[in-house]
């Protein structure tokens, strides 16, 4: 049985960039519809029960296909916001290897910024952009409504949610905006940590 994840941090802990309402309705509603429903398609297959999210959507081609589409979907949802959450902290600055990796790849970490924030921009309709790591290379990428990289064998060290559901109070359509306030709620602590096991 999934469950929903503690958060770990106050719902007004991001706050301006990231409001109160929104984060609670994120967590509270949205994320646990996705568990929810998980959990009722696995219902159908006991033997899946005891798997990780990320070992279900990990190889989608070996689940049964009557139950495919919503692991896909809800257990690529559960996945990507278990890993969204910790990611969310104010006044963290970039440092260590990470940013080294970053400014090796990049140039630096406003060139990094900028294709970032241009590929999260070019997402059509519901997705997330993300920094991966592919064969020990770093590479951003987007993908569509709750896919995640490591259904394509890529590890993923940061993403970004871009479904409207995770700004739209605070941003209404402005995209733009909202990607540009990520980088004030970005900790890299977290994403030094996904780097470094990413790298083992």
């Amino acid at each position: 049985m999934h469950t929903l994840p503690n958060l770990g941090y106050e719902y007004n802990s991001l706050e301006p960039y990231i409001d109160e309402q929104t984060m609670r309705i994120h967590h509270t509603k949205h994320h646990q519809t996705y568990i929810d429903k998980l959990n009722a398609a696995l219902e159908k297959h006991p033997e899946l029960q005891k798997k990780s999210a990320e070992e279900l959507i990990k190889d989608l081609n070996k689940i049964p296909e009557d139950i495919r589409t919503q692991v896909r979907n809800h257990g690529g949802g559960h996945v990507n916001h278990s890993f969204f959450w910790p990611l969310l902290k104010k006044e963290v600055k970039i440092s260590g290897e990470i940013s080294k990796a970053i400014n090796k790849e990049f140039g630096s970490f406003d060139d990094f910024r900028k294709k970032f924030s241009e590929i999260s921009n070019s997402v059509f309709g519901s997705g997330w952009c993300w920094l991966i790591l592919n064969k020990n290379k770093l590479e951003i990428i987007k993908t569509s409504n709750q896919d995640n990289p490591i259904s394509e064998g890529k590890i993923p060290i940061l993403g970004i949610d871009l479904w409207e559901h995770g700004f739209y109070l605070l941003y209404k359509n402005k995209r733009v905006d909202y990607v540009e306030a990520f980088y004030n709620v970005i900790n890299w602590n977290q994403v030094e940590n996904n780097y470094k096991r990413a790298m083992k």
